[in-house]
């Protein structure tokens, strides 16, 4: 089932997810819902904040992207990153394994703004899949950097606070703008609803 992607100015985005004990079915649909979410939404990938859930839960898919190739590792051995997609990730944690690197981001909540963004050009991954079953990884290219993105959805960062300075204060309009949509959304629903 496709949900509702929330945009820049809802407070749900600022919120850190909530650790999942173990993945339940219900948690195992959410996850589902949110791959199909992120693919009608021509997305690489898509935290649970992102659609109003608290919760540590990314989803995320580079199969396609060729002009970003990425790459994993698991047990020090090269792996094909198609066959590992989509992916879930509950409870996630990286650290850096390579040097930091720009490349342009942009989100699913906040349409059509881009930015270069500094991130370690490798991580080292931990988390439960959708099963449940600890993961373990090393990945590089456009997958570190989409896991980078999301992880820092579920701490409630979002890719504007990583910005420089002047890309923000250029930016600036489009994202007074369209925070102010959201809240005067937000605000209609909350009318609508009494």
């Amino acid at each position: 089932m496709e949900l509702e992607i929330v945009r820049y100015g809802h407070p749900v985005l600022r919120k850190k997810g909530q650790p999942v004990a173990a993945v339940t079915p219900a948690l195992a649909r959410l996850a589902e819902d949110m791959i199909e979410t992120m693919r009608a939404g021509h997305g690489v990938g898509l935290a649970a904040q992102q659609v109003g859930q608290v919760v540590q839960l990314m989803v995320i898919d580079v199969r396609g992207v060729t002009d970003r190739p990425s790459s994993i590792e698991l047990g020090g051995q090269e792996a094909r990153v198609d066959d590992f997609m989509p992916m879930v990730l509950f409870n996630p944690a990286w650290k850096a394994a390579g040097a930091p690197v720009e490349s342009v981001e942009g989100c699913l909540s906040f349409p059509d703004l881009f930015a270069e963004i500094r991130r370690p050009a490798r991580i080292d991954v931990e988390a439960l899949d959708i099963r449940g079953q600890r993961l373990s990884f090393r990945c590089g290219g456009l997958l570190a950097r989409v896991i980078q993105h999301e992880f820092d959805h579920l701490q409630g960062i979002l890719f504007i606070d990583r910005m420089m300075r002047e890309d923000k204060d250029q930016l600036r309009p489009q994202l007074e703008a369209l925070r102010e949509s959201t809240q005067a959304e937000l605000a209609q629903r909350a009318v609508a609803k009494r």
